[in-house]
């Protein structure tokens, strides 16, 4: 499939496709959330020549130990991008003005697309909701999307009615194990809570996570989703 995503103005301004043709091996990441040790034990697992690239969903930074870490190791090396999360949103916004945040760090934040396309996928941060067409979603909508029609954790989350055309790649909502479903897969398996950090391998259509990692911030257990 190679359906290419049609947005509003409004977002179509912060969309960014892709070509991968050219590319070796391709991943997309779940929500780091400034644990820079798991992101780069899960780097050295995945071994990365010249040509590959990794997409992450968002929310690279804010909750972990080192959010400028988590930056630096993204923005200094040209094989990882990134969508914008709702946690750089904050920052963007003003809404939130962490004491770690350095000059020009708001400026990256704000440079980061809010979707990223190619070949057949959407990488988005929150989600899409599957009863509306694309055009009709705002900037806020894709990057907090959960449960458009319910109460957030709650659900029922939109992935559970969404069939197509895209194969939407997403974080936001925290899950014990990745969401894999024929037009979405869910990748935020909560890091930051003491969970695994998550890349999809596009190529091989296959899971590479790390081991549970540290817990640096608690989650009650009704905000955590099984997949299943």
């Amino acid at each position: 499939m190679n359906t290419t995503p049609q947005f509003s103005d409004d977002v179509e301004a912060h969309h960014e496709r892709l070509d991968i043709d050219s590319r070796g091996a391709v991943y997309v990441v779940g929500d780091v959330h400034g644990s820079r040790s798991a992101l780069e034990k899960l780097l050295a697992t995945l071994g990365l020549t010249d040509d590959d690239l990794v997409v992450f969903v968002g929310d690279l930074v804010r909750k972990g130990p080192d959010s400028p870490g988590v930056v630096d190791l993204v923005r200094g090396d040209p094989r990882l991008v990134s969508v914008r999360g709702n946690n750089e949103q904050k920052i963007v916004c003003g809404d939130t003005d962490p004491d770690w945040l350095r000059e020009g760090d708001r400026a990256y934040f704000e440079s980061l697309p809010v979707a990223i396309s190619f070949d057949g996928a959407l990488v988005v941060h929150g989600g899409v909701d599957p009863e509306r067409p694309l055009e009709s979603h705002t900037v806020d909508e894709l990057l907090t999307m959960r449960a458009p029609h319910g109460d957030g954790y709650d659900g029922p989350f939109w992935y559970d009615g969404y069939d197509g055309p895209h194969r939407v790649f997403f974080g936001h909502t925290v899950h014990d194990a990745p969401v894999e479903r024929e037009h979405a897969v869910g990748l935020d398996t909560g890091c930051v809570y003491g969970g695994t950090l998550t890349a999809y391998d596009y190529r091989n259509d296959e899971f590479r996570t790390t081991d549970p990692t540290t817990t640096h911030q608690e989650r009650a257990d009704s905000k955590i989703v099984n997949p299943a």
